[in-house]
């Protein structure tokens, strides 16, 4: 609300809105209620009896002129009934005022004035101004700096904007414990809203309320920037196999460009290995830029993501992003069970064959009871066939399942396939075949629910003749990472259009809720898309659906030319996505993720045994090697809050990428593994989104009960601040019947009656 506004509602109700919000209504007549009520009669039919007995005068003036003259004294009357405003306000210097203050590098930006937002900042709460004197006088006042910590002050002249992130749920969350057991009236939170600490806001928020604490917030620096290129987000794979192309999308944001090139780049270890150049969207301002690095060596990397800056631009801070990329040197495992003989299984042995970062293991039946075996350790692997235990099964990173039925699998063995994909994590790739999905009998299984595609279909009777599809991806096949079949977008969309049709055997449903086709087909005598590539999640794995059987005509056709490597690259890409997001026995992740030296980090490990049970009972020791080598051990302690995962608190000193090494010792078993990284680096950190997030602050001002309130209306605090449930209150009845709105309205009930009887020329 304007000040302006407030001013003259206060002057015309005699209180601020403030106090009408916080306050209760209630009538404190000075007479009984029940003599106002029969006044209040007597008065409408005294005032109905007179106007009926004028005579000379039309019917509509005697009910305009009784009507104004009855309102006028029934509001008279009513203030008998002496309505008032009962309000709890904060007994001075009774209680604490907790004031918390931004001390992040975001403060540093020059948007308020000419000036920084923390020299505006420590201008209007310095403690010799108007501000903080009128709070000093009714409250105890406690100065408090956050940014990913919190720590008391005694001045606003220590803030120095130096922090890396801004973490509002922790600040709000150790305000609450550190000031419990005191009267705690309110606290007041100045920031600019960039809350990317990792908190939880809405845990912090409940136990505020369930105090009755509000929290004012204050808001600092620009809304909108006019002028601003900024990378607001940056989505790569954390881990990928060596020798695989790593597609990177970035959300950039290019604001008053105008027409103006922008070129963004990614970058490995400050090595440019990717460069893309943009324009200024037709409509928002928001860009999406995907960005294809090429191969790199085993290892793991500093990716940064930049965009050039602009001439004038306010924040040029927030023009890189960073994110850690770890390539791993493989190889994954896949595991290929092929029921027959047929060239699916062997084109696609080909396609694989010179990829050093996946290794096809095959197990191809090759009459009954009997079994070819490629690809495998040693004489022992796979011997008697499909595997019969979870640890054999779960020593893979991914399936493929051909044209094999059900009937080959044990019940157990079935159960096995679903626990593959929801309790280990894998990848699980269906394909079409006489004897796959529901045609092979698999339809009622627990095999079935991996499957995004539902087997709710009868077996189809073709007579023998299998359905054509001309395949075409989806807008959602087209952007996935697998189906990159060319050197770039827009080629590789262009490549999906000539490519040849396939043929399909099997009835295949409707899409599971959540699941995504990424190929589409349609028969000649359709006029629906059938979805041919399908995935979704399920547990902690995937499950997917190719369902044709004879994809090696993109490579056999004759329409495909010699050195056409369609097939060989799309398999090649299908199987590294299904085994790239399958979890290790032993993980372990910082939270957050990325952070300054000298801030706390959460090193979270999450331990399995080799049938990817939980563990409890292991001895955990997470080494933490930093960029000069130097090595830190982090003991780690079981969480009784959820089975399998163990906690400890890390302080980095240096900045860069951090590699975490965990070691597991259970009884006389030890197991050692690199599984994680921590980026330290407060180069650019909490600028990403350097504009001040009102909607945030409202948020947390309205599920509280404070208010928000622009820095430069921060004066306008004093009023409000006094007014709370928590703490030391005094409560009082603030009288309402000889507000100024009263007798104005008075007078303006009578003064119409005047204008009425001049205008109608009874005066």
């Amino acid at each position: 609300m304007p000040a302006y506004l407030e001013s003259f509602l206060t002057f015309l109700f005699k209180y601020s809105p403030r106090v009408f919000e916080r306050g209760e209504f209630v009538l404190a007549p000075v007479v009984p209620p029940l003599l106002v009520g029969i006044g209040a009669l007597l008065v409408v039919g005294l005032v109905t009896w007179l106007y009926r007995r004028l005579e000379g005068v039309r019917t509509l003036d005697r009910a305009v002129l009784g009507a104004l003259r009855a309102l006028a004294l029934l509001l008279v009357l009513a203030c008998l009934l002496r309505p008032a405003l009962v309000v709890a306000s904060a007994v001075p210097q009774r209680n604490v005022l907790a004031v918390l203050l931004d001390d992040s590098r975001s403060q540093r930006i020059a948007d308020v004035e000419g000036s920084s937002r923390l020299t505006a900042v420590q201008r209007t709460f310095a403690d010799s101004g108007a501000l903080m004197r009128g709070l000093g006088e009714r409250f105890a006042v406690r100065l408090v700096r956050f940014a990913a910590e919190t720590r008391p002050m005694d001045s606003v002249g220590a803030l120095a904007a130096t922090g890396t992130r801004t973490d509002l749920a922790q600040a709000l969350e150790a305000t609450r414990a550190e000031l419990t057991g005191v009267p705690l009236a309110g606290v007041i939170l100045v920031t600019d809203g960039a809350d990317n600490g990792g908190g939880d806001l809405d845990a912090a928020l409940l136990g505020l309320r369930a105090r009755q604490v509000p929290v004012y917030t204050v808001g600092v620096g620009q809304t909108r920037f006019e002028r601003d290129v900024a990378v607001e987000r940056v989505s790569a794979a954390n881990s990928v196999l060596v020798g695989g192309t790593v597609l990177v999308d970035a959300s950039v944001r290019l604001r008053g460009t105008g027409s103006d090139p922008v070129t963004v780049t990614a970058e490995a270890d400050g090595r440019i290995v990717a460069t893309e150049t943009v324009r200024a969207p037709s409509s928002g301002d928001v860009l999406s830029v995907r960005l294809r690095v090429p191969p790199l060596p085993a290892g793991t990397y500093r990716l940064t993501v930049r965009a050039s800056a602009v001439p004038n631009e306010i924040v040029p801070e927030n023009n890189v992003a960073h994110t850690v990329l770890q390539v791993r040197a493989g190889p994954d495992r896949v595991l290929y069970v092929e029921g027959e003989p047929r060239p699916e299984f062997a084109f696609l042995r080909r396609a694989i064959a010179a990829d050093s970062g996946v290794q096809l293991v095959g197990l191809l039946r090759s009459a009954e009871g009997k079994f070819l075996r490629l690809g495998v350790r040693d004489s022992l692997e796979l011997l008697t066939g499909f595997p019969s235990t979870r640890e054999e099964l779960f020593g893979y990173r991914a399936i493929v399942l051909g044209s094999i039925e059900a009937s080959f699998f044990t019940g157990d063995q079935l159960r096995m396939l679903a626990d593959f994909v929801n309790v280990r994590g894998g990848g699980l790739l269906a394909l079409g075949g006489r004897s796959a999905l529901t045609e092979g009998g698999y339809r009622g299984t627990p095999f079935a629910d991996v499957l995004p595609i539902a087997l709710d279909r009868a077996p189809r009777d073709t007579g023998g003749a299998p359905v054509t599809y001309t395949l075409r991806p989806t807008s959602a096949g087209l952007a996935h990472a697998a189906l990159q079949i060319a050197e770039t977008d827009a080629a590789s969309a262009q490549k999906w259009g000539t490519l040849p049709p396939l043929t399909g055997v099997n009835a295949l449903g409707a899409l599971r809720p959540g699941a995504t086709a990424l190929l589409t087909g349609r028969a000649p005598e359709s006029t629906t898309d059938q979805p041919l590539l399908a995935w979704h999640r399920y547990g902690r794995g995937v499950g997917a659906v190719f369902g044709v059987q004879d994809s090696w005509l993109w490579r056999m056709h004759a329409d495909m030319a010699v050195d056409d490597l369609t097939h060989l690259v799309l398999w090649r890409q299908l199987l590294r996505w299904l085994g790239e997001g399958a979890p290790e026995r032993i993980t372990v992740a910082a939270t957050p993720d990325r952070l300054g030296t000298g801030e706390p980090v959460t090193l979270r490990a999450q331990v399995a045994d080799d049938a990817f049970l939980d563990v409890n009972d292991a001895s955990i020791t997470t080494t933490v090697i930093s960029p000069t080598g130097v090595a830190a051990d982090v003991p780690l302690d079981w969480s009784v809050r959820a089975d399998g995962v163990y906690t400890g608190r890390y302080v980095p000193t240096e900045p860069g990428v951090h590699t975490l090494s965990t070691q597991v010792v259970r009884g006389r078993d030890t197991t050692r593994t690199t599984t994680g990284t921590l980026l330290v680096d407060d180069a650019d950190a909490d600028v990403t989104q350097a504009e001040q997030r009102e909607a945030l602050l409202r948020r947390v001002a309205q599920e509280t009960g404070g208010r928000y309130v622009p820095l430069a209306d921060a004066a306008r605090l004093l009023e409000d601040v006094q007014y709370t449930e928590s703490g030391v209150v005094v409560r009082e009845a603030r009288d309402l019947w000889d507000m100024p709105a009263v007798f104005l309205l008075v007078a303006l009930l009578l003064g119409a009656e005047w204008i009425w009887r001049r205008w109608r020329g009874l005066a």
